[in-house]
């Protein structure tokens, strides 16, 4: 077997690896969840392990298929990547320790917010097919969250229950929360540009 074959007989393996931890931990979490459905779809966690389960099913199944052509794109794996980053250093620098979790709650959570973001970030290093990068990359990709967070808020304010203390506007007020979307949509701006970066060094090589 060559170097090719190995490789992609590799990035099949792991792919499915960590598509079956996604989807595996997503549904375990609506299972354990004491909260409707659409409160636990309404996570910006939730969201974005599906969006790795999801395009790594259709990229490694079903690459041909145009959702396929789609997922398997460094745009959009890159831009899940820089998702999942997001909810592992917000939730392992903010959030953690806001509640208290444990037993099989507690491994769900860390699969969510810690072992899955590791396994996709690895994946996309070492097996996304990289190509050039535009800067442009980074503010398209901001499209998806300020839609979650328009979504959030307006939810939010009919139902009075918002997924993150953050962007609590009953409590903090619009000021605040306002502020607090600020500094998250400049995480992903900056967090992006360093992705890119990294993707573009690479194409160099």
């Amino acid at each position: 077997m060559n170097n090719v074959a190995q490789k992609s007989k590799t990035k099949i393996i792991c792919g499915t690896i960590v598509a079956f931890a996604a989807w595996f931990s997503i549904i375990f979490q609506f299972y354990l969840a004491k909260e409707s459905f659409i409160n636990v779809l309404s996570y910006f966690t939730i969201l974005c392990n599906l969006l790795i389960a999801s395009s790594l099913t259709f990229s490694l199944f079903l690459p041909k298929t145009r959702i396929g052509i789609y997922c398997s794109s460094v745009s959009t794996q890159t831009a899940i990547a820089l998702y999942i980053f997001i909810v592992a250093l917000v939730y392992n620098t903010v959030l953690r320790g806001i509640w208290t979790v444990k037993g099989w709650q507690l491994l769900i959570d860390n699969m969510l917010h810690v072992v899955i973001p590791i396994l996709y970030l690895s994946y996309w290093f070492l097996f996304t097919a990289k190509d050039k990068l535009n800067w442009k990359n980074g503010i398209y990709w901001l499209v998806f969250p300020a839609l979650y967070l328009i979504y959030s808020l307006v939810r939010g304010s009919i139902l009075k229950w918002y997924p993150y203390p953050f962007l609590n506007v009953d409590k903090h007020g619009y000021d605040k929360v306002v502020v607090n979307i600020g500094i998250m949509l400049l995480l992903f701006i900056i967090a992006g540009a360093i992705l890119i970066a990294i993707n573009n060094k690479i194409v160099k090589k």
